[in-house]
């Protein structure tokens, strides 16, 4: 039985070891200050990559058609390109960046995030692939205003 529990403690702090060195996050605010400044769609995705230029395929967006609570609308984004980084911008609010990951060579790009969006708008999603390429995704929503959904 000690030797058991031995074991299991070993392995466990074995496997805490390990996982510190395979994580590894980039501070966007730190990195790219005017991403999150930018006050178009275009110009914040210029600023977070460098081009706006995107093929319009391989990212999958989805939402609700109508949000009757413009405070918490659900977004969920996913992508089987190979990627480097992940960026989420909207275009209904003053600021157009919404959040960005840092994604490692074995990572799931499968992410869900609440948002919040003043007025209907359309949420683009772009992932940066390990190709040097830009990839993107976008879905129209509308805002109902007061709650009612109409």
């Amino acid at each position: 039985m000690q030797r058991r529990k031995f074991l299991n403690f070993t392995l466990g702090a074995l496997a805490l070891a390990v996982v510190p060195a395979s994580v590894r996050a980039e501070n966007f605010r730190e990195t790219k200050p005017t991403v999150w400044t930018a006050h178009t769609v275009d110009d914040a995705i210029k600023a977070m990559f460098g081009s706006s230029e995107t093929i319009k395929d391989g990212v999958k967006v989805k939402t609700q058609d109508v949000a009757s609570n413009g405070g918490a609308i659900p977004i969920e984004f996913s992508t089987k390109i190979p990627a480097k980084t992940v960026a989420l911008f909207q275009d209904a609010n003053p600021e157009a960046a919404v959040c960005a990951y840092s994604v490692g060579k074995n990572d799931i790009t499968n992410y869900s995030v609440k948002i919040k969006m003043a007025k209907s708008g359309t949420v683009t999603v772009v992932v940066e692939g390990l190709d040097g390429k830009l990839y993107s995704g976008s879905k129209t929503l509308e805002v109902a205003l007061g709650g009612c959904e109409g």
